[in-house]
């Protein structure tokens, strides 16, 4: 049976939630209008006369998310002190902490995490480390990789945080990822890092990644490696070219000439040209994983 709608009056909007905590209402109000506009004194006005911190829009966007997409470090003070959601999600799936991280407000996403925001929201969008990675916002990252952020979150249309930073060419971002962790080789429709640095033409970036352990040779879903978004002769095909053509290596060696602990076994390997063991892992998580399993750096 269906039920006739129920139209919202001005009064509803400006002074009661219509479900639960949360009002309805096809545009802006006057409460997010404040909130994106940073008038901390007029929000203030409107919160004393008892308006609904929590209306949303037709796109489910609330106050809180205007001012911390704006970077508005006062207005998300009185809005959290007013009983804002602090997880409250838009449309999109995106949380007040990922306007602010997007926005780069350290300020803001330390209010927000005070406030009890989660740094993993449950989405299967872009999460706050995804959107701090997407706006090049690095000091955002740290804080976020700090407070426990997933390296690892996949979001359906870019993958982890570390493709979204090597697709805009934000290298600190990689940078601080790959130093904490990240999988260097992880892939989305078996695209990693490196050909995401490929497509850009980033050298820089495309030898960073291979320092952490990328995989020069992994093939996406066309069956291309890296080096085959490359420009035949151009700086980054030369790159590869030198990273393809590295010395070769012998991982059939002699028992009696192996030296190396059990740890050195699996983090090493042989050079013949070089005659000396050399590390095979750049990445840090591969490392560090092997000491989480217990193996010795001199056993």
């Amino acid at each position: 049976m269906e039920t006739e709608a129920v139209p919202i009056t001005a009064s509803a909007a400006l002074h009661g939630p219509l479900i639960g905590d949360i009002g309805n209402w096809l545009s802006r109000t006057p409460i997010h209008e404040a909130s994106r506009h940073g008038n901390a004194s007029q929000l203030r006005q409107l919160i004393d006369s008892g308006i609904c911190v929590n209306l949303v829009t037709v796109d489910s966007i609330t106050p809180l998310h205007e001012a911390c997409l704006h970077g508005h470090t006062q207005c998300v003070k009185l809005l959290l002190a007013a009983g804002a959601q602090v997880d409250a999600r838009n449309i999109d799936g995106s949380t007040p902490l990922c306007d602010a991280s997007s926005a780069g407000s350290l300020e803001c996403v330390k209010l927000l995490l005070d406030n009890g925001a989660k740094v993993n929201p449950p989405i299967f969008t872009a999460s706050p480390l995804h959107e701090a990675c997407m706006s090049g916002k690095s000091e955002c990252v740290k804080l976020l990789i700090e407070v426990g952020a997933n390296l690892e979150a996949h979001d359906c249309h870019f993958g982890t945080p570390l493709h979204v930073a090597c697709a805009r060419e934000h290298l600190d971002c990689a940078k601080f990822l790959l130093s904490a962790g990240a999988n260097v080789n992880a892939a989305k429709l078996h695209e990693t890092a490196l050909h995401h640095a490929a497509k850009v033409k980033n050298k820089d970036l495309i030898k960073m990644l291979v320092e952490f352990g990328g995989n020069v040779y992994a093939r996406d879903n066309r069956g291309k490696k890296p080096s085959d978004y490359t420009w035949s002769n151009s700086p980054t095909a030369k790159c590869f070219e030198y990273y393809e053509n590295e010395d070769p290596v012998d991982w059939k060696v002699d028992s009696s000439e192996d030296l190396r602990t059990p740890f050195e076994s699996k983090c090493c390997m042989y050079c013949k040209k070089k005659k000396t063991f050399v590390w095979k892992m750049y990445h840090v998580a591969s490392i560090l994983q092997y000491i989480s399993l217990g193996y010795c750096f001199h056993c």
